[in-house]
């Protein structure tokens, strides 16, 4: 059964990917915002949550994370990494980049060994303060499932204009500063085969990470329940053949 975050700060969970990971959801408490609507979305459909598409203020953000670091720290339990997830695309907050600095100085102030990661889709990277902030987090991890459009509006459903050239050409201006993460799956939606795992998707989104030149590569699979029950996991031996591939190319690749 799919769900949402029910408040700003959720956690910490161990995350297979991060760490003891302590979640910053910029998102509606009582609904989904999301620029994607992904098959595997562990949240659900956007349109099974219509309530109030309400952004949560910086200043709520700030103070409930102060708050919270503060006592993890006193309880000698501080996170490994403080990530930007929830309730759907974080970069679409319009003070996501204030919100960022904010982070960046209580994680300062609190547990200056822990680590900002932000899980996004990248379809907000056009615009250059998300860029920017981006810039400054310890791990800038942006989704790229495919090589292929088709693909994309199958797994990811992209709520508005969305091309992978387009992104993978706005992903080369971080110069290496980013994680690519993508999700492995195989299946049908709507009727329609749905498998970026074929020998065909595999090596033409090698040749777009390859052009990215990214410093790490993540991949992974269903892990979760999904709006999707058409869908199904790629095994972890599968995973570390397609890692075997990334690292190949001289780039680091994990498999969660």
């Amino acid at each position: 059964m799919t769900s949402l975050y029910n408040n700003i700060i959720f956690g910490p969970i161990r995350s297979r990917r991060l760490g003891l990971s302590l979640g910053v959801n910029l998102l509606p408490i009582e609904s989904k915002l999301c620029s994607f609507d992904c098959i595997y979305c562990e949240c659900g459909w956007n349109g099974d949550h219509p309530g109030k598409r309400r952004f949560n203020s910086r200043e709520d953000v700030r103070a409930m994370l102060d708050e919270t670091l503060a006592r993890m720290v006193k309880e000698g339990t501080p996170p490994d990494v403080i990530t930007f997830a929830g309730n759907g695309e974080p970069t679409m907050h319009p003070d996501f980049e204030q919100i960022i600095d904010d982070t960046i100085a209580l994680r300062d102030k609190h547990c200056p060994t822990a680590r900002v990661s932000v899980l996004s889709n990248a379809t907000q990277i056009h615009r250059e303060d998300v860029r920017r902030a981006l810039l400054r987090v310890d791990n800038n991890i942006l989704k790229l499932d495919s090589a292929f459009d088709a693909t994309v509006q199958l797994m990811n459903k992209p709520q508005g204009s969305y091309t992978v050239r387009g992104i993978v050409e706005l992903m080369k201006l971080f110069e290496g500063r980013l994680i690519v993460q993508t999700m492995f799956l195989r299946g049908e939606y709507l009727g329609q085969k749905v498998d970026n795992t074929t020998d065909e998707e595999v090596t033409a989104w090698l040749e777009l990470v390859k052009e990215i030149a990214p410093r790490q590569v993540m991949v992974y699979s269903l892990d979760r329940d999904t709006p999707c029950q058409t869908i199904s996991k790629v095994d972890k031996d599968e995973l570390r053949e397609i890692a075997k591939r990334v690292e190949a190319l001289g780039i680091e690749c994990s498999v969660a």
